[in-house]
Protein backbone atom coordinates (compact mmCIF):
# COMPACT_ATOMS: atom_id res chain seq x y z
CA UNK A 1 0.00 0.00 0.00
CA UNK A 2 1.31 3.24 -0.59
CA UNK A 3 2.84 4.93 2.18
CA UNK A 4 0.32 7.85 3.06
CA UNK A 5 -3.09 7.74 1.99
CA UNK A 6 -6.76 8.63 3.03
CA UNK A 7 -9.50 6.35 3.13
CA UNK A 8 -13.26 6.89 3.53
CA UNK A 9 -15.47 4.78 5.41
CA UNK A 10 -18.17 5.35 2.70
CA UNK A 11 -15.53 3.70 0.59
CA UNK A 12 -14.84 0.69 2.69
CA UNK A 13 -18.29 0.05 2.97
CA UNK A 14 -18.50 -0.47 -0.82
CA UNK A 15 -15.73 -2.25 -0.86
CA UNK A 16 -17.51 -4.34 1.82
CA UNK A 17 -20.77 -5.08 -0.02
CA UNK A 18 -19.10 -5.57 -3.42
CA UNK A 19 -16.69 -8.39 -1.82
CA UNK A 20 -19.75 -10.14 -0.37
CA UNK A 21 -21.77 -10.44 -3.06
CA UNK A 22 -19.54 -10.61 -5.90
CA UNK A 23 -21.33 -8.52 -8.30
CA UNK A 24 -21.62 -4.25 -8.90
CA UNK A 25 -25.33 -4.62 -9.54
CA UNK A 26 -25.95 -6.42 -6.18
CA UNK A 27 -23.89 -4.51 -4.20
CA UNK A 28 -25.32 -1.20 -5.83
CA UNK A 29 -28.84 -2.49 -5.10
CA UNK A 30 -27.84 -3.78 -1.31
CA UNK A 31 -26.40 0.13 -0.67
CA UNK A 32 -29.11 1.98 -2.47
CA UNK A 33 -26.93 3.49 -4.59
CA UNK A 34 -26.33 2.89 -8.41
CA UNK A 35 -23.89 0.81 -10.39
CA UNK A 36 -21.86 3.97 -11.75
CA UNK A 37 -21.50 5.52 -8.09
CA UNK A 38 -20.72 2.00 -6.86
CA UNK A 39 -17.77 2.19 -9.77
CA UNK A 40 -16.41 5.22 -9.43
CA UNK A 41 -15.86 5.15 -5.20
CA UNK A 42 -14.27 1.30 -6.05
CA UNK A 43 -11.69 3.35 -8.22
CA UNK A 44 -10.82 6.00 -5.43
CA UNK A 45 -10.46 3.46 -2.73
CA UNK A 46 -7.93 1.49 -5.08
CA UNK A 47 -6.53 4.73 -6.12
CA UNK A 48 -5.80 5.56 -2.17
CA UNK A 49 -4.88 2.29 -1.07
CA UNK A 50 -2.49 1.66 -4.47
CA UNK A 51 -3.75 -1.86 -5.36
CA UNK A 52 -5.94 -3.55 -7.69
CA UNK A 53 -8.27 -4.62 -4.68
CA UNK A 54 -10.96 -6.83 -7.48
CA UNK A 55 -10.42 -9.06 -10.96
CA UNK A 56 -12.99 -8.46 -12.82
CA UNK A 57 -14.43 -11.52 -14.86
CA UNK A 58 -17.02 -12.43 -16.48
CA UNK A 59 -18.74 -13.97 -13.22
CA UNK A 60 -18.58 -10.69 -11.38
CA UNK A 61 -15.71 -9.88 -9.04
CA UNK A 62 -12.85 -11.61 -7.78
CA UNK A 63 -10.71 -10.10 -4.61
CA UNK A 64 -7.05 -9.87 -5.58
CA UNK A 65 -4.70 -11.05 -2.48
CA UNK A 66 -4.52 -7.59 -1.81
CA UNK A 67 -8.05 -6.93 -1.24
CA UNK A 68 -8.21 -9.74 0.86
CA UNK A 69 -5.92 -8.12 2.62
CA UNK A 70 -7.44 -5.07 2.81
CA UNK A 71 -11.12 -7.34 3.98
CA UNK A 72 -10.17 -8.18 7.34
CA UNK A 73 -9.14 -4.81 8.37
CA UNK A 74 -12.39 -3.82 6.73
CA UNK A 75 -14.39 -5.99 8.77
CA UNK A 76 -12.74 -4.81 12.03
CA UNK A 77 -13.59 -1.32 11.17
CA UNK A 78 -17.34 -2.12 9.90
CA UNK A 79 -17.65 -3.64 13.90
CA UNK A 80 -15.99 -0.80 14.97
CA UNK A 81 -18.48 1.49 13.14
CA UNK A 82 -21.60 -0.54 14.16
CA UNK A 83 -20.44 -0.46 17.92
CA UNK A 84 -20.81 3.29 17.61
CA UNK A 85 -23.68 3.42 16.33
CA UNK A 86 -25.32 0.51 18.74
CA UNK A 87 -23.71 2.35 21.84
CA UNK A 88 -25.01 6.16 20.59
CA UNK A 89 -28.68 4.27 19.93
CA UNK A 90 -28.80 2.41 23.10
CA UNK A 91 -28.53 -1.40 21.28
CA UNK A 92 -25.54 -2.21 22.06
CA UNK A 93 -26.60 -5.83 23.36
CA UNK A 94 -27.30 -6.70 19.59
CA UNK A 95 -24.40 -7.48 16.77
CA UNK A 96 -24.66 -6.64 13.22
CA UNK A 97 -23.21 -7.03 9.56
CA UNK A 98 -23.24 -10.04 7.55
CA UNK A 99 -21.87 -13.79 7.75
CA UNK A 100 -20.99 -15.93 5.00
CA UNK A 101 -21.08 -19.71 6.10
CA UNK A 102 -20.66 -23.03 3.84
CA UNK A 103 -21.52 -26.22 4.65
CA UNK A 104 -22.51 -29.42 2.93
CA UNK A 105 -26.12 -29.76 1.67
CA UNK A 106 -27.73 -32.20 4.10
CA UNK A 107 -25.63 -30.39 7.30
CA UNK A 108 -26.58 -27.12 5.97
CA UNK A 109 -30.13 -27.77 6.04
CA UNK A 110 -31.01 -30.20 9.16
CA UNK A 111 -28.50 -29.41 11.15
CA UNK A 112 -27.21 -26.08 10.72
CA UNK A 113 -30.49 -23.99 9.71
CA UNK A 114 -32.08 -24.29 13.60
CA UNK A 115 -29.19 -23.29 15.22
CA UNK A 116 -29.26 -19.98 12.82
CA UNK A 117 -32.35 -19.60 13.20
CA UNK A 118 -32.30 -18.89 16.83
CA UNK A 119 -29.55 -16.72 16.40
CA UNK A 120 -31.51 -14.45 14.11
CA UNK A 121 -33.99 -14.68 16.83
CA UNK A 122 -31.57 -13.02 19.57
CA UNK A 123 -29.04 -11.20 16.74
CA UNK A 124 -31.52 -9.94 13.85
CA UNK A 125 -29.09 -7.28 12.37
CA UNK A 126 -26.86 -10.02 11.23
CA UNK A 127 -27.27 -11.68 8.17
CA UNK A 128 -26.24 -15.15 7.81
CA UNK A 129 -25.30 -16.16 4.32
CA UNK A 130 -25.77 -19.94 3.91
CA UNK A 131 -24.08 -21.60 1.06
CA UNK A 132 -24.72 -25.36 0.65
CA UNK A 133 -23.03 -27.34 -1.95
CA UNK A 134 -19.99 -29.97 -2.65
CA UNK A 135 -17.25 -27.27 -3.07
CA UNK A 136 -14.79 -26.35 -0.57
CA UNK A 137 -15.30 -22.86 -0.31
CA UNK A 138 -11.39 -21.26 0.46
CA UNK A 139 -11.10 -19.76 3.81
CA UNK A 140 -7.80 -18.39 3.21
CA UNK A 141 -9.17 -16.46 0.30
CA UNK A 142 -12.17 -15.20 2.59
CA UNK A 143 -14.84 -17.00 0.10
CA UNK A 144 -16.40 -17.70 3.21
CA UNK A 145 -16.17 -16.79 6.59
CA UNK A 146 -17.15 -19.54 8.80
CA UNK A 147 -16.73 -23.21 6.87
CA UNK A 148 -18.32 -26.97 8.03
CA UNK A 149 -16.35 -29.79 6.73
CA UNK A 150 -15.87 -33.74 7.08
CA UNK A 151 -12.35 -33.54 6.32
CA UNK A 152 -10.00 -31.84 8.72
CA UNK A 153 -8.28 -27.76 7.77
CA UNK A 154 -4.85 -28.32 6.75
CA UNK A 155 -4.28 -24.46 5.99
CA UNK A 156 -2.18 -22.96 8.47
CA UNK A 157 -4.34 -19.57 8.14
CA UNK A 158 -7.41 -21.13 9.67
CA UNK A 159 -8.49 -21.58 13.09
CA UNK A 160 -10.51 -24.93 13.39
CA UNK A 161 -11.95 -27.91 15.95
CA UNK A 162 -13.60 -30.82 15.63
CA UNK A 163 -17.06 -29.99 16.11
CA UNK A 164 -19.54 -33.33 16.79
CA UNK A 165 -19.22 -37.20 15.11
CA UNK A 166 -22.49 -37.62 13.01
CA UNK A 167 -23.56 -41.26 13.45
CA UNK A 168 -24.95 -42.62 9.86
CA UNK A 169 -28.24 -45.56 9.51
CA UNK A 170 -29.30 -47.55 6.71
CA UNK A 171 -32.78 -46.93 6.07
CA UNK A 172 -34.96 -48.36 3.63
CA UNK A 173 -39.04 -47.02 3.14
CA UNK A 174 -41.79 -48.53 5.65
CA UNK A 175 -43.23 -51.74 4.25
CA UNK A 176 -41.01 -52.89 2.45
CA UNK A 177 -38.85 -55.89 3.47
CA UNK A 178 -35.23 -55.08 4.61
CA UNK A 179 -32.27 -57.16 2.76
CA UNK A 180 -30.37 -59.73 4.64
CA UNK A 181 -26.30 -58.63 4.50
CA UNK A 182 -23.69 -60.89 2.96
CA UNK A 183 -25.92 -61.06 -0.40
CA UNK A 184 -27.73 -58.45 -1.67
CA UNK A 185 -29.46 -59.90 -4.57
CA UNK A 186 -32.61 -58.42 -5.62
CA UNK A 187 -31.73 -55.38 -3.05
CA UNK A 188 -31.79 -51.93 -4.79
CA UNK A 189 -29.58 -49.11 -3.81
CA UNK A 190 -29.62 -45.37 -3.42
CA UNK A 191 -25.67 -44.15 -3.17
CA UNK A 192 -23.55 -41.71 -4.01
CA UNK A 193 -22.15 -39.98 -7.40
CA UNK A 194 -19.26 -41.93 -8.82
CA UNK A 195 -17.26 -38.40 -8.08
CA UNK A 196 -18.01 -39.66 -4.17
CA UNK A 197 -17.60 -43.27 -4.76
CA UNK A 198 -15.05 -43.61 -2.32
CA UNK A 199 -16.95 -41.84 0.54
CA UNK A 200 -16.63 -44.09 3.75
CA UNK A 201 -20.56 -45.21 4.04
CA UNK A 202 -20.54 -45.79 0.04
CA UNK A 203 -17.72 -48.05 0.11
CA UNK A 204 -19.08 -49.98 3.21
CA UNK A 205 -22.52 -50.08 1.62
CA UNK A 206 -21.08 -52.26 -1.58
CA UNK A 207 -19.48 -54.49 0.92
CA UNK A 208 -22.35 -55.47 3.21
CA UNK A 209 -24.63 -56.10 -0.49
CA UNK A 210 -22.21 -56.79 -2.78
CA UNK A 211 -24.94 -57.94 -5.38
CA UNK A 212 -27.31 -55.54 -4.84
CA UNK A 213 -28.14 -53.12 -7.96
CA UNK A 214 -27.46 -49.45 -7.85
CA UNK A 215 -30.88 -47.63 -9.17
CA UNK A 216 -30.07 -44.17 -7.93
CA UNK A 217 -26.82 -41.73 -7.94
CA UNK A 218 -26.37 -38.25 -6.21
CA UNK A 219 -23.94 -36.19 -4.59
CA UNK A 220 -26.89 -34.42 -2.42
CA UNK A 221 -28.21 -36.36 0.73
CA UNK A 222 -31.67 -35.07 0.49
CA UNK A 223 -32.16 -36.13 -3.05
CA UNK A 224 -30.82 -39.61 -1.66
CA UNK A 225 -33.32 -39.40 1.78
CA UNK A 226 -36.16 -38.68 -1.00
CA UNK A 227 -35.67 -41.33 -3.45
CA UNK A 228 -35.49 -43.59 -0.19
CA UNK A 229 -38.74 -42.11 0.83
CA UNK A 230 -40.51 -42.62 -2.07
CA UNK A 231 -39.59 -46.86 -1.99
CA UNK A 232 -36.56 -46.34 -5.17
CA UNK A 233 -34.39 -48.69 -2.77
CA UNK A 234 -31.74 -48.75 0.51
CA UNK A 235 -29.78 -45.47 1.75
CA UNK A 236 -27.14 -44.83 3.68
CA UNK A 237 -27.87 -41.55 5.36
CA UNK A 238 -26.34 -38.92 8.03
CA UNK A 239 -29.22 -40.04 11.34
CA UNK A 240 -29.65 -36.39 11.96
CA UNK A 241 -31.33 -36.32 8.19
CA UNK A 242 -32.49 -40.12 8.32
CA UNK A 243 -34.27 -39.75 11.37
CA UNK A 244 -36.65 -36.76 9.97
CA UNK A 245 -37.84 -38.50 7.07
CA UNK A 246 -41.36 -39.26 7.51
CA UNK A 247 -42.47 -43.26 6.05
CA UNK A 248 -39.23 -44.70 6.24
CA UNK A 249 -37.48 -46.85 9.02
CA UNK A 250 -33.69 -47.66 10.33
CA UNK A 251 -32.91 -51.26 9.13
CA UNK A 252 -30.21 -53.34 10.68
CA UNK A 253 -27.53 -55.22 8.53
CA UNK A 254 -25.82 -56.36 11.30
CA UNK A 255 -23.29 -53.86 11.63
CA UNK A 256 -23.50 -49.80 11.88
CA UNK A 257 -22.05 -47.75 8.79
CA UNK A 258 -19.03 -46.05 9.94
CA UNK A 259 -20.35 -42.11 11.06
CA UNK A 260 -18.09 -39.04 9.76
CA UNK A 261 -16.47 -36.28 11.92
CA UNK A 262 -17.70 -32.62 11.17
CA UNK A 263 -14.92 -30.06 11.83
CA UNK A 264 -15.81 -26.26 11.94
CA UNK A 265 -12.99 -23.50 10.81
CA UNK A 266 -12.65 -19.92 10.22
CA UNK A 267 -9.97 -17.32 9.29
CA UNK A 268 -7.82 -16.08 12.20
CA UNK A 269 -8.16 -12.83 11.32
CA UNK A 270 -11.42 -13.27 12.20
CA UNK A 271 -10.95 -13.99 15.63
CA UNK A 272 -12.44 -11.02 17.25
CA UNK A 273 -15.15 -11.07 15.14
CA UNK A 274 -17.80 -10.17 17.70
CA UNK A 275 -20.79 -11.59 15.02
CA UNK A 276 -18.40 -14.43 14.01
CA UNK A 277 -17.91 -15.04 17.79
CA UNK A 278 -21.54 -15.24 18.88
CA UNK A 279 -22.56 -17.20 16.10
CA UNK A 280 -19.14 -20.54 16.92
CA UNK A 281 -20.32 -20.10 20.95
CA UNK A 282 -24.38 -20.76 19.97
CA UNK A 283 -22.82 -23.66 17.34
CA UNK A 284 -20.73 -25.10 19.79
CA UNK A 285 -23.52 -24.85 22.83
CA UNK A 286 -25.40 -27.10 20.94
CA UNK A 287 -23.84 -28.90 18.38
CA UNK A 288 -20.12 -30.00 20.12
CA UNK A 289 -20.32 -33.25 21.36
Amino acid sequence: MNGRFIVEWGDLRIFLAIARVGTLGAAARSLGLSQPTMGRRLRALETAVGHTLFQRTGDGFVLTDEGSAVLSHAERIEEEVLAVQRQLAGHDRHLGGALRVASSDWFGIHVLTPVFAEFARTQPHVVIELLTDSRLYSLPRREADLAFRITPFREPEVISRRLMHVEYGVYLKSGIRSPRAGDGAGTRLITMDTAFGGAPDALWLQRILPNADVVSRSNNRDVQARMCGQGAGVAVLPRPLGDSIAGVKRIDLGEQPPGRNTYVGYHRDLKRLARLRALLDLVIERLAN
